[in-house]
C-alpha cells in the first residue's frame, strides 16, 4: 500500500494563519462548540476566519486537544522555518529539542530553553520531566 499524503488546510486573516489537520481530529467538538461562529462544521469552507478576533480564535485553538487545530502568527512563519526536533528515546524519556511554554495542570507557566526531557515511563518524581527513574524500573519501550 502506497503512504498517503497528509491532509493539511489552512485558513489565514491578516493577522494568523489556523492550520487543521483532520487526520489528527477526535472530533471532541470543542472547537465549534466553544466558538460556531468561526468553527462551523455546516458550513464551506467550515473555518470562517472573519468570524472572531484573533485572540479569540488563538484561545479558542488552543482548546484542542488533539493538536488537529493549531496557528502560527504571519510573521513567525518565516521566523520559525525550523521545525522543532522531538526525540523518542530508546528506553527513556521524550527528548524535545526547542524552546518549550509548559503549561502545568494547576496553570502554572513554565518556559524550558533548547531541550526539555519529559517522562515517558511514569515514574519520575518530577512529572512531567524525566529524572531518571526509567533505570531505576527498568522500564522497556
Amino acid at each position: 500500500m502506497a503512504d498517503q499524503k497528509e491532509v493539511v488546510k489552512e485558513y489565514s486573516n491578516k493577522d494568523i494563519t489556523v492550520v487543521w489537520k483532520p487526520d489528527m481530529c477526535i472530533h471532541s467538538k470543542k472547537c465549534w462548540q466553544g466558538l460556531i461562529q468561526v468553527f462551523n462544521p455546516k458550513n464551506r469552507p467550515w473555518i470562517n476566519m472573519d468570524g472572531a478576533t484573533t485572540k479569540r480564535i488563538k484561545d479558542q485553538v488552543e482548546q484542542c486537544p488533539s493538536g488537529a487545530l493549531s496557528y502560527m502568527q504571519k510573521n513567525e512563519a518565516e521566523k520559525n522555518s525550523s521545525k522543532i526536533k522531538v526525540q523518542c528515546l530508546e528506553n527513556g524519556p521524550l527528548m524535545v529539542k526547542s524552546d518549550v511554554e509548559i503549561t502545568h495542570s494547576n496553570g502554572e507557566v513554565e518556559v524550558r530553553k533548547k531541550t526539555a526531557a519529559f517522562c515517558r515511563c511514569g515514574a519520575s518524581n518530577n512529572k512531567p520531566f524525566c529524572d531518571g527513574a526509567h533505570s531505576e524500573i527498568n522500564f522497556k519501550a
